[in-house]
């Protein structure tokens, strides 16, 4: 079964044998053969197709999330490191609560070997107040600039810039996704 990777990857619901009481056949037939070709193929398939599903963890430790991006286009054939596909890491970090017009940092703890070495591919979080039941997306736009929320990462921290006071919101999960490349 060929798995057409341009709109996902599922497994099959089913998989249909024609195979009539299989405990009866020699297991030196071409029929016992081919039953374990085709299960070895099945099997197969649903170890690629579950590898490559993006995991729905959210870890404050860093995770391989299954995410596969294209290979590095400054590698080639002619380089050192061989073009291959890349691996995402997760990490969620738990922020506490926003601040009050102003910047807020925390540390993420992702060490990095060496000066550009890691890209992300998506930054985001999402805020609660629980008192009120309100709840932001982290960055948050808005047509009035105070009431803009910016996120930011850098080697160090990641951080948060409020325009106004936004302490109520005191459970914030900003979610970092990366390539080591």
């Amino acid at each position: 079964m060929a798995v057409d990777t341009r709109y996902g990857a599922f497994v099959p619901l089913t998989e249909i044998f024609e195979i009539e009481n299989l405990g009866q056949i020699d297991i030196n037939s071409p029929e016992y053969k081919d039953f374990l070709v085709r299960l070895r193929q099945i099997l197969n398939n649903q170890s690629t197709i579950l590898n490559i599903k993006d995991t729905g963890i959210y870890d404050p430790e860093e995770f391989v999330c299954g995410q596969i991006w294209f290979p590095d286009p400054a590698l080639s054939s002619q380089t050192t490191r061989k073009p291959t596909a890349r691996q995402v890491f997760r990490k969620v970090i738990n922020f506490g609560a926003l601040p009050n017009t102003a910047t807020k940092n925390v540390a993420h703890g992702i060490t990095f070997p060496a000066p550009n070495t890691y890209s992300f591919t998506r930054i985001y979080g999402a805020s609660t107040d629980p008192t009120a039941g309100s709840y932001l997306p982290i960055p948050y736009a808005s047509a009035t600039a105070a009431n803009i929320i910016e996120l930011s990462v850098d080697n160090t921290n990641v951080s948060i810039t409020t325009g106004v006071n936004r302490v109520a919101y005191t459970t914030t999960y900003v979610v970092l996704e990366y390539i080591k490349e």
